[in-house]
């Protein structure tokens, strides 16, 4: 299992587009992914209402959980994905 933790830059927090484009890298893997912030999570990362419903605001910290067989290159690219676009 791969942890990390990630404080959102983008002005406009998590919205839909970055939410989409993160959906979509999510589902290119075979691990599970779950998101969180201050306690609320989202069981499956690869869903949109899921990581919609979080509400992350610019300057909120969120929390992924990823475990599976690749998980250690699905932690990478993630966080990758969200210190380039968020």
């Amino acid at each position: 299992m791969k942890t990390f933790s990630y404080v959102v830059k983008d002005a406009e927090g998590i919205h839909a587009r970055p939410a989409g484009e993160l959906v979509k890298l999510v589902k290119s893997f075979k691990s599970t992914v779950k998101i969180g912030k201050a306690g609320k999570t989202a069981q499956n990362a690869s869903k949109i209402f899921g990581v919609m419903g979080l509400g992350v605001k610019q300057g909120e910290s969120v929390d992924f959980t990823i475990e599976g067989e690749d998980e250690e290159t699905a932690a990478a690219e993630i966080q990758k994905f969200m210190e380039t676009n968020l």
